[in-house]
């Protein structure tokens, strides 16, 4: 690595669940914005099929929507078959879904200087959405 070169950014990923006839250009829109705007990088992008009878296949992403076609290739290598397995696994039959790995990269520049500085993660978590809106919901029923 230079000393101009950026570490990357932290990676995250996620399972989104769809069920099977729901149209999804909005969040294909959202993604891309976020693409293009420089918050994200996406990695990986895999949609899945878990059918009735419980078996699962990858799927073309224009049949998710059209829009998820900007991600066609998007395989870094991070993601195998057992990943890919393992989350139809989490899936419930008759639905589709998206597998999406991305680097947030927003936080390069901060990682860099993090790191440059000696900083190690010690601990690392994240907050699911739904516990949020949980807990916000709880706190303005009070």
């Amino acid at each position: 690595m230079t000393d101009t070169e950026l570490l990357p950014g932290p990676i995250d990923y996620v399972l989104l669940e769809f069920p099977g006839d729901v149209p999804l250009d909005g969040a294909a829109a959202e993604l891309l914005a976020l693409v293009d705007s420089g918050i994200v990088s996406v990695w990986d992008l895999v949609a899945i099929r878990k059918e009735a009878d419980g078996t699962f296949s990858g799927i073309a992403l224009d049949a998710i929507h059209e829009s998820f076609t900007a991600f066609e290739g998007a395989r870094s290598g991070l993601l195998g078959d057992d990943d890919i397995a393992e989350a139809a696994a989490a899936l419930e039959p008759g639905t589709v879904a998206v597998l999406i790995v991305w680097e947030n990269a927003w936080a390069e520049r901060f990682v860099t200087a993090a790191f440059g500085a000696g900083g190690a993660v010690v601990a690392s978590g994240r907050i699911p959405a739904a516990e949020v809106i949980e807990a916000l919901d709880l706190l303005e029923s009070e």
